[in-house]
């Protein structure tokens, strides 16, 4: 999906806003097709109905949402980590993150990212005054760009149709627009400012092709859901299939007998070699269908590049071996995760541009900041202190710290060792072994 682009020399008008609201209205169907696959709403349900004396299951294998969830617990189940070399900044970016429960805001972010190519997020002011944040799909919300080769934010609009008509804003570099639908379309109510310096609004995207995690395997996925759906058939047809007796002649009397006891006794006939009792029963194609499910489900996880870690093969899995089998999904993060980095800079240049965050002379310093990104996999506690102690004197103790996956924030585990070591007592031992204690004098 290509971004929306505009003039950088035109001006902003009712009429503008109003042209790229229709034009965005044209991609709901897809994105709420995408929010369908994910909530388990698939093609297979809206097929069709087959005659009454058919079987007729219909069976959702959710692959969409396994592989979303799977792939945003792998890139971002354990939280980010932000930091930063000055003490005080560090401080009011952990407030700014503490202030906007920051690890669900982005683990929400990242998730409408999986599922609809991109998502975006808002940043405004509280009634103290505080600077805010939240996320935002990408239903009732787009960013339109200027036309040069960087592709700036020009502006952005928010809206809502309700029974009244249409409502909403356009956050533009300087001021928030209120809109109305009128007769004659939208018009523009008023407007204040802001001081974020840009846009407010800031867009995720999955890719650059803003494409959803899981929207190039969507036809293998419709192709499985109908692939066991017809094998349940299949299971349904052979519990319910005709029996049929040949050569002789039965009554209904004895066609209750044989239903009620289950028990067939043909006697008295001319010729009772000739009398054929059977089920009837269709052409058989279990292994085929095997064969087929098994080979989509497998295409499903290979193209997508999201591992099945459900798989057996996963639970013997050496090191090396494991590394391989997540290599795909480790790609596939790698390129989120640049995206993601560049989402958080915007951010945080806007917040560091009110001075009610940060000093002026300090507004650049977002520029210094340190993202973190931990994969969520099972971690070797024993070989990660192995590797930490091993760096002693080759990196800083910060560095050392980072390796030590249970470690959330080494800037503080750093002050706390500080701490610990600024005590007024310390401790050795004696011949056996033993700890003594000594006080120093204050």
């Amino acid at each position: 999906m290509d971004p929306f682009i505009f003039s950088a020399e035109e001006e902003i008008t009712a009429e503008v806003v109003q042209d790229f609201i229709q034009k965005h209205q044209a991609l709901l169907p897809r994105y709420q097709r995408l929010k369908n696959l994910y909530k388990g709403h698939h093609l297979i349900l809206d097929r069709a109905n087959k005659p009454e004396y058919k079987p007729d299951n219909r069976l959702v294998v959710n692959f969409a949402k396994y592989i979303t969830d799977t792939f945003n617990g792998y890139f971002i189940g354990v939280p980010i980590r932000i930091s930063h070399d000055d003490p005080e900044i560090n401080k009011r970016v952990d407030e700014f993150q503490t202030r906007n429960d920051m690890d669900d805001n982005q683990a929400e972010l990242s998730k409408m990212c999986s599922i609809y190519g991109h998502a975006f997020e808002l940043l405004y002011q509280d009634e103290e005054s505080q600077t805010c944040c939240t996320y935002n799909s990408p239903l009732d919300m787009f960013i339109v760009y200027d036309d040069t080769i960087a592709q700036k934010p020009l502006f952005a609009v928010w809206y809502q149709v309700t029974d009244k008509g249409m409502k909403g804003q356009v956050f533009t570099v300087s001021e928030i627009i209120s809109f109305l639908e009128g007769d004659e379309g939208i018009v523009f109510t008023g407007s204040e400012p802001h001081y974020y310096g840009d846009v407010p609004v800031i867009e995720y995207i999955e890719n650059e092709e803003r494409q959803s995690v899981f929207e190039h395997v969507e036809s293998l996925i419709n192709a499985y859901n109908k692939g066991v759906s017809e094998k349940a058939n299949d299971v349904d047809y052979f519990a319910d299939a005709y029996m049929k007796i040949l050569g002789t002649e039965i009554d209904e009397t004895t066609i209750q007998n044989i239903r009620d006891n289950r028990i067939i006794n043909l006697f008295g006939a001319d010729d009772l070699a000739n009398i054929i009792v059977e089920f009837m029963e269709k052409p058989n194609g279990d292994a085929n269908q095997e064969h087929l499910l098994d080979r989509l489900e497998r295409l499903i996880y290979q193209i997508s590049m999201v591992a099945n870690i459900n798989d057996e093969s996963f639970g013997n899995a050496s090191g090396v071996s494991l590394e391989f089998k997540l290599q795909p999904m480790k790609n596939l993060a790698a390129m989120k995760e640049r995206k993601f980095v560049s989402g958080m800079n915007r951010r945080f240049k806007m917040v560091f541009n009110l001075p009610t965050n940060i000093e002026p002379s300090k507004k650049d310093e977002w520029r210094n900041l340190n993202y973190t990104f931990t994969r969520n996999i099972p971690r070797n506690i024993a070989d990660e202190a192995d590797t930490a102690g091993k760096l002693s004197g080759i990196v800083s103790k910060e560095t050392q710290l980072s390796i030590l996956s249970f470690v959330d924030n080494p800037k503080q585990e750093l002050e706390r060792i500080q701490k610990e070591n600024e005590m007024n007592s310390y401790q050795t031992t004696d011949e056996t072994g033993d700890f003594e204690v000594f006080e120093v004098d204050s």
